[in-house]
């Protein structure tokens, strides 16, 4: 089986290897389809393998898979174009346009009662969001800790859905979530630490309030319109093209969302964290956006910044999703960026989307399998490896 070729020359790499070790990892019992992209300068290969759902309909190179927190570095780069038409600050105080989340409260104890407070040292900005550090997300000591945390507790009440897998059916309206998220005190101070996954969400009110449009018609305009990607939406009404996605349990794959579910309807609240569809297609040209210096949508300053270490020792030295995490590899705005100059986020329904500049590569891989640990299932691992293997 070899790959199918779009555009540019062809010969330079061996992408059947590449195939035949995507192909080894499809099945019912594991990864019932997946497509994957690699592309080597203007040489770009894809491969639709296996099939939308157990016993269902062969997948295909547009089908649509739910990308999850690959969804973040899309949120970034959009809060970066609106950044450079001068409707928001990097540096500047988020209290303007997000007033819910001034004069903030923050617990003495990340696992401790909620009324048990100290007022926060400085206000949150725009930066703060981008980098994950202003305040309040996950750490991975709320998955391991005996007892449940009451933010965790309150999060879950609230209907935020940011501490926990994203779940677009239950989150109210942006103006609710806000005011929500608004009546919960912080687990850090702003700057103090990383947290994952809550600071895009609020991005994608801020990004909302600073365009007066709806976020997802603010992405429409400032990344999907200029860059081609025209599947990629917060749902889809082809629902024929969208995988069944699966969950892994002890006694096999379990279905949890069917294509006429969660992702076939328009959400309450368009989740910049995770809330996501899309194709390889689509996601070859945002990371091709990058490759470009930023073409039509951003400025090279952007593209550097979204591609470079945006925290401090003192920041990462708190962890990240694990002991390990930030072995090898730090954060930059809504994205991880790798000691060797690659950068890209994976989604935990089942994508992953890196692009490594130096060597001129790009690989995506969208499977329908949920992740099982904030580790890197090995079907993406061994596709990357053998897409660098494939570069000889």
């Amino acid at each position: 089986m070899s790959f199918g070729s779009a555009g540019g020359h062809s010969g330079n790499m061996e992408f059947e290897l590449l195939c035949d070790v995507a192909a080894r990892h499809v099945g019912d019992t594991n990864v019932p389809g997946l497509v994957v992209l690699a592309a080597h300068g203007e040489e770009v290969h894809a491969e639709a393998l296996g099939h939308l759902a157990i016993g269902g309909p062969p997948v295909r190179r547009d089908s649509l898979f739910r990308i999850a927190s690959t969804t973040k570095p899309i949120t970034a780069a959009a809060t970066l174009a609106v950044i450079e038409e001068g409707l928001l600050g990097l540096e500047e105080p988020v209290d303007r346009l997000l007033p819910e989340l001034a004069d903030r409260r923050v617990l003495v104890r990340p696992s401790g009662p909620l009324d048990e407070t100290v007022p926060a040292e400085r206000p949150i900005t725009t930066r703060d969001l981008l980098t994950f550090t202003f305040g309040f997300g996950m750490a991975m000591e709320m998955f391991t800790s005996g007892e449940p945390w009451p933010i965790v507790e309150a999060d879950e009440e609230l209907r935020l859905a940011s501490l926990h897998p994203p779940d677009p059916s239950v989150q109210p309206d942006p103006d609710t979530w806000i005011a929500n998220l608004g009546t919960l005190p912080l687990i850090a101070q702003p700057g103090e630490r990383w947290l994952y996954n809550t600071g895009a969400s609020v991005l994608g009110v801020l990004v909302a309030r600073a365009t007066g449009q709806p976020f997802g018609e603010a992405l429409r305009t400032r990344l999907f319109e200029p860059l081609g990607m025209r599947d990629t939406a917060f749902w889809t009404s082809t629902t024929d093209r969208l995988a069944t996605a699966y969950r892994p349990t002890p006694d096999g794959l379990v279905v949890w969302d069917e294509p006429g579910g969660t992702w076939s309807r328009p959400p309450a609240f368009e989740d910049g964290a995770a809330g996501l569809v899309s194709t390889v297609d689509d996601l070859h040209a945002f990371a091709r956006m990058f490759m470009c210096g930023g073409a039509a949508v951003l400025s090279a300053e952007s593209v550097q910044a979204m591609t470079s270490d945006q925290l401090t020792g003192a920041q990462k030295a708190r962890g990240g999703l694990g002991r390990d995490f930030f072995k090898g590899r730090s954060w930059s705005f809504c994205q991880a960026v790798h000691s060797g100059g690659a950068f890209g986020w994976d989604g935990g329904f089942g994508s992953s989307w890196l692009v490594d500049p130096a060597h001129d590569l790009i690989v995506i891989v969208l499977t329908q399998r949920q992740f099982e640990s904030p580790d890197l299932p090995r079907v993406h691992r061994d596709i990357q490896d053998a897409a660098y293997a494939a570069l000889g």
